[in-house]
């Protein structure tokens, strides 16, 4: 990444992050060369928010009850920063972010462009159902 650019707000789809092999250590490291981060999903508040809370990330913004599409354009409308930069996982992701005017990085080019390491041996599905409550109402 342009460790140049610290003008630059950062949004994770939280699937995107789960890909990684060790997330807290790359929101650590995008802290160096980004204004703002945060973790954007379609998943309820609390999944994003337990998963955040267990790997130690700490978020400028989340979606919160919002959808990934109304929370990106809030965040363009509170952080003023040069660059806003979307990393998902999928071109569903890539399209959404055009929509809203932000770029796309697919997480395995942003891994490759920062030197952060993928997680192995797990697939999306594994992803999701870790972070399913049965005691949630």
């Amino acid at each position: 990444m342009d460790a140049g650019n610290a003008d630059m707000t950062l949004a994770f789809e939280l699937t995107a992050l789960k890909a990684l092999a060790h997330p807290h250590a790359a929101v650590t490291d995008a802290r160096e060369w980004t204004a703002y981060i945060g973790v954007v999903s379609e998943e309820p508040t609390y999944v994003v928010t337990n998963y955040t809370r267990q790997e130690r990330i700490r978020q400028d913004f989340f979606s919160g009850p919002r959808g990934v599409e109304e929370s990106l354009e809030s965040v363009k409308d509170q952080f003023n920063t040069e660059r806003y930069v979307f990393v998902g996982t999928n071109e569903e992701d890539a399209s959404l972010a055009e929509s809203v005017g932000w770029e796309y990085l697919a997480v395995a080019d942003a891994a490759d462009a920062a030197g952060w390491e993928l997680a192995e041996g797990e697939d999306e599905e594994e992803w999701i159902d870790e972070d399913v409550r049965e005691d949630w109402p």
